[in-house]
């Protein structure tokens, strides 16, 4: 449900990084929809997702076994009210952690099978590199290109790949905390205008992750995934796909190789999209695609008020 001159609509999930204390608290208050959804969550994982969402304590919603099942929850949450509100999209895409949100909302696996998924994809990222070995870093300032030259440099003896294409001027690197912290200071020697450590506690999408990933592969074999109902643009394909073992290749792809996300919203606005609507917290995505194409309408729907002003908006 969206009027003919707002285009085609995507929603587009957030990941890791986007959680706060308090996310979801005001939509679960006002919306019985969304409140049932946290209380399916705490059913399934035997986990209090609601309290933890809403009142931490921080530290432990930042621990990646905590934070991607409470992200994926609240975005579920969100998108419950949407869809009793009757909106649909044209297309789903969701950043890194954030696909396993598009998944759910393109249909093609059940609320209980993803949020298990998410949650056993945590862990195999936890297994695979020990806390405190790896690290992730923004650089900004860069160009893409740039930034994988550097990387190639300086991953010797230790790990270090491009992570993420996010915007002009906007890559992540992801790899062993030596070699992260060496690209670091190479860049700002090279231009760029910051090098920022992200809070994460896994150094996803680069090779380190091929542990992870042959287990995923295995769990994804073992769900009955659907073909989606709406077409899901995949952050290492940049292309939409409605293939069910298409999905299973990209989920498991990506836990080892670069999101493209500039390239994912590009191919969406090719494909027609004039509004993208941030479903989950934070206002991220919502900031990433204004970087990409000033023209786009963005939305970000967290709370009550983003969600007020979208229908108003429609």
């Amino acid at each position: 449900m969206h009027t003919s001159d707002m285009g085609k609509l995507a929603f587009i999930f957030p990941g890791q990084g986007s959680q706060y204390v308090g996310m979801g608290k005001e939509i679960a208050e006002r919306y019985s929809e969304a409140r049932e959804v946290y209380d399916r969550a705490e059913r399934i994982l035997s986990l209090d997702v609601a309290e933890l969402c809403f009142s931490g304590p921080k530290m432990e919603l930042d621990r990646a076994v905590i934070t991607q099942p409470a992200v994926l929850v609240t975005s579920a949450a969100i998108l419950a009210v949407l869809e009793r509100k009757g909106i649909t999209p044209d297309f789903v895409a969701g950043h890194s952690l954030g696909e396993y949100s598009a998944l759910y909302a393109g249909g093609s696996l059940d609320f209980a099978d993803t949020l298990k998924l998410v949650y056993k994809r945590a862990q195999f990222m936890q297994d695979a590199v020990p806390d405190g070995q790896g690290a992730m870093a923004a650089i900004l300032g860069l160009p893409g290109e740039q930034v994988v030259r550097l990387c190639r440099e300086l991953s010797s003896p230790d790990i270090v790949e491009a992570a993420n294409f996010n915007c002009p001027g906007q890559a992540v690197v992801s790899g062993l905390k030596c070699s992260v912290e060496k690209v670091m200071g190479a860049a700002i020697e090279h231009g760029a205008k910051r090098a920022v450590k992200l809070a994460v506690s896994s150094p996803s999408h680069c090779s380190l992750m091929k542990p992870a990933a042959e287990r995923l592969a295995q769990t994804l074999k073992s769900l009955p995934l659907a073909d989606p109902k709406i077409p899901m643009v995949t952050n290492v394909d940049a292309k939409s796909t409605m293939s069910a073992p298409e999905l299973i290749s990209a989920l498991t792809r990506q836990l080892y190789s670069p999101v493209r996300w500039e390239d994912s919203i590009r191919y969406l606005i090719a494909q027609g999209v004039t509004t993208f609507v941030e479903v989950g917290p934070g206002k991220i995505l919502t900031s990433l695609s204004k970087r990409i194409n000033r023209q786009v309408r963005t939305l970000n729907v967290e709370n009550y008020s983003g969600l007020r002003e979208y229908i108003s908006r429609i």
